[in-house]
């Protein structure tokens, strides 16, 4: 990520990692590693990047006629969550390690929680209907870590078992559902 970023900005990739510390300092941001225990895969080796809250998202993401509301309320989805989540690892002890899987094919996964009690794949879906290649990343990380909870995240009303996977609403409930014990407090919107 850095990299990237200092490329676009002509500036050095430590200088870049000099100023994302500072932001993580203040408490503004946070970058979430990828997860690449035992990885059977080729993986990405960038962090992804989440502001401390998804409403400073929002407000400071860039906007133009070519965006979808859709695609900047699903980046903000998946940031609210990974706030619960780190609200959850928080409260139950911080013993789990967070973390994404995206393998250099492109299929991803948006969370990972790792520890000594909990070992579960996230994917977030801002969608209320679910198609079959929202469960492919699930899919994929199962068939390399069969030991792992997939959960599949998403804005329905419905919480159903389809193939193995663990289907839950996000509106309403913890981020950490599925995972362990249910956080203090809940998602409930990003918008």
């Amino acid at each position: 990520m850095s990299s990237a970023i200092a490329r676009e900005c002509q500036v050095g990739r430590t200088t870049v990692d000099g100023y994302l510390k500072i932001l993580e300092d203040l408490l503004v941001a946070a970058r979430l590693p990828v997860f690449a225990k035992r990885a059977r895969r080729e993986l990405v080796a960038h962090e992804k990047f989440y502001f401390f809250d998804a409403g400073v998202f929002r407000a400071l993401r860039p906007k133009g006629p070519l965006d979808r509301p859709s695609e900047i309320g699903g980046a903000a989805l998946e940031g609210l969550v990974f706030q619960h989540l780190r609200v959850w690892n928080d409260y139950s002890g911080g013993r789990a390690t967070l973390g994404y899987w995206r393998t250099k094919a492109g299929v991803e996964v948006d969370f990972v929680v790792y520890g000594e009690r909990d070992f579960a794949a996230i994917e977030v879906k801002n969608a209320a209907v679910l198609h079959p290649r929202d469960f492919a990343g699930l899919k994929a990380f199962r068939e390399d870590y069969p030991e792992a909870s997939p959960v599949l995240l998403y804005r329905g009303n419905e919480r159903f078992l389809r193939d193995g996977i663990m289907v839950v609403p996000v509106e309403g409930h913890g981020a950490g559902e599925g995972v362990g014990e249910r956080p203090a407090g809940a998602v409930t919107s990003c918008e």
